[in-house]
């Protein structure tokens, strides 16, 4: 059978289902079903018609008027028997129509993840094919090399950064909050690439960022830029301006007179020829 002639026979068979009197006329039956599936009945609304799936095979839409599911229908399918005469119902759907709220397409958890997601106890899904990553050494198949390798070169990681992955981090770093561009970086009057509590990287990421070792400064502990800065630089200092309520200047009193009578004076200090030996 040609495409043109199955095309044909579809259409015939979709246009006699369509003029399915029983079916097509069993829209209370329809109803009673579909509100029998739904909470309320009142959630099913106004009939929008029928579609004709196949031969004595008729759908019929109502409106669903549940809160959040705009654009939504009930669909209730019946058919019935050659020949028959009564209706019978298959299956009860609520279906999205045309121009219905959808939510977004489902992503497994895995691609749902995004930074800061990961709490304690949290595990990541393991990626084989991550770019960020590359093997870190090769085994030789000699016990021995590799033996030297793991234990004396440090090499036990399976994989390391791949430039990807580094230049990814880079990126990451150098425009957040601990780059060039925040508001303390633009405010400090030096930056960490010549503060003495800067404590470099190794490597290439560290021709560009460092750790901040200083427990007064807000980024201790974090990975900062070399242009990046902050008010606890190790060679900066405050300015010592005016205090804007200095201290009054001390008042001498011309006015008043202190009267002191030397004879009282030397006579409460003791006479010398009292005392003992003079």
């Amino acid at each position: 059978m040609t495409v043109a002639a199955a095309e044909g026979r579809a259409r015939g068979v979709s246009a006699r289902a369509a003029r399915d009197a029983v079916l097509t006329g069993a829209v209370d039956l329809a109803r009673a079903a579909a509100e029998e599936v739904a909470d309320r009945p009142q959630d099913v609304g106004e009939h929008l018609g029928t579609v004709a799936e196949a031969d004595r095979l008729i759908s019929h839409r109502f409106a669903c008027t549940l809160r959040g599911y705009t654009g939504w229908q009930w669909t209730v399918t019946l058919a019935r028997v050659p020949r028959g005469r009564t209706a019978t119902v298959c299956e009860v759907a609520l279906l999205p129509g045309d121009g219905a709220l959808l939510p977004p397409e489902w992503l497994p958890w895995s691609e749902r993840l995004r930074p800061g997601d990961v709490g304690p106890g949290d595990v990541l899904p393991f990626r084989a094919d991550d770019p960020r990553l590359e093997p870190g050494w090769t085994p030789s198949g000699d016990e021995e090399q590799d033996a030297v390798a793991i234990e004396e070169l440090a090499l036990a990681r399976a994989r390391v950064l791949s430039p990807r992955g580094r230049d990814e981090a880079a990126e990451r770093w150098y425009r957040g909050s601990r780059g060039p561009t925040s508001r303390g970086a633009v405010a400090s009057s030096a930056d960490c690439g010549s503060c003495g509590f800067l404590v470099l990287l190794q490597g290439a990421l560290g021709q560009v960022f460092g750790v901040c070792a200083n427990e007064w400064s807000p980024d201790d502990g974090k990975v900062v830029s070399l242009d990046h800065g902050c008010g606890a630089h190790s060679e900066t200092d405050v300015e010592q301006v005016p205090s804007e309520w200095p201290d009054a200047e001390p008042l001498i009193d011309e006015l008043h007179v202190e009267v002191v009578s030397i004879l009282e004076a030397a006579s409460s200090a003791g006479d010398p020829a009292d005392e003992p030996g003079a």
